[in-house]
């Protein structure tokens, strides 16, 4: 009974942000970009190279911690029959005395451990803005630790005994889960760096272009001339590498750091075509 409480609840919680939604449906791949004066399409000039995230290099590892010697030692000879590399710890303070978060991969945890127990380990990393995807395993569960986990953020909830492959699906999404957010932030790291080009003039034409008004009217809320405004949207656009409105916007979204967005635009946004979009 409890562990369709559990899956219930998994269920219930496995939503996404809208930006991360939007990001999810843009294709990332090795493709060259190819120019287009379609509108609403975005043409990066500069070389794929240099912007486009790429898969990393580095291995995964599943890294474990339970306090139970054989459990520790039975899940870590289980995630290696599988070629995965991991690291097992016997609580949380010997985790955090190696643990690397530039290394990818996930977390295999115990909730009841001795003096950190695994749901504050969960809460500290969210603190330091940590993102490693969490796997918790408990053989003293509750639905409100279920629920607690799930809200914020755990990948999966499995209860002791758990079925070997029940945990290995759930690493693999894990890990999948740890490679997307990498490659977005990886990507997000990459948009800023182009707009962090932009002039403070230049950023506060482009707040004002991404709310969709128009070169007039940006111009008459700054005090310039029109020709003035029409030079700096042509600035922005070849320092960012885009060619429309809606791909200014786009970036700006993707960074983060814009909110001036209004929730109706005047232009529809860049859907998913790998002919002209290359991202994941």
């Amino acid at each position: 009974m409890l562990q369709y409480n559990f899956s219930h609840l998994k269920s219930t919680f496995s939503y996404r942000k809208n930006i991360d939604s939007m990001l999810r449906t843009v294709h990332r791949k090795h493709i060259d970009f190819e120019p287009s004066t379609v509108e609403g399409t975005i043409v990066i000039n500069q070389p794929l190279s240099t912007l486009a995230a790429t898969e990393l290099a580095t291995t995964p590892t599943v890294f474990i911690v339970d306090d139970d010697d054989a459990v520790r030692h039975s899940l870590q000879t289980l995630v290696e029959s599988m070629n995965i590399q991991s690291c097992a710890f016997a609580d949380v303070q010997s985790f955090l005395d190696t643990y690397d978060p530039a290394q990818p991969g996930c977390l295999v945890l115990d909730v009841r451990l001795p003096q950190l127990s695994g749901l504050e380990l969960q809460e500290y990393l969210q603190r330091q803005g940590i993102k490693t995807p969490v796997i918790f395993v408990s053989g003293h569960s509750t639905v409100s630790m279920a629920v607690r986990t799930l809200r914020a953020g755990a990948i999966d909830f499995l209860e002791k005994p758990f079925d070997d492959q029940a945990l290995l699906d759930s690493i693999q999404r894990a890990l999948e889960s740890d490679r997307r957010i990498r490659l977005d932030d990886q990507w997000r790291q990459n948009i800023l760096q182009y707009l962090g080009q932009l002039s403070r003039r230049e950023e506060e034409v482009l707040r004002l272009l991404i709310q969709g008004k128009a070169n007039k009217t940006i111009a008459h809320e700054m005090s310039l001339s029109t020709k003035t405004i029409e030079t700096h949207r042509a600035h922005i656009m070849r320092k960012l590498g885009v060619n429309s409105l809606a791909g200014l916007v786009w970036m700006a979204l993707t960074s983060g750091e814009y909110h001036e967005v209004p929730e109706h635009l005047p232009f529809p946004l860049p859907e998913q075509n790998p002919a002209l979009l290359s991202m994941r």
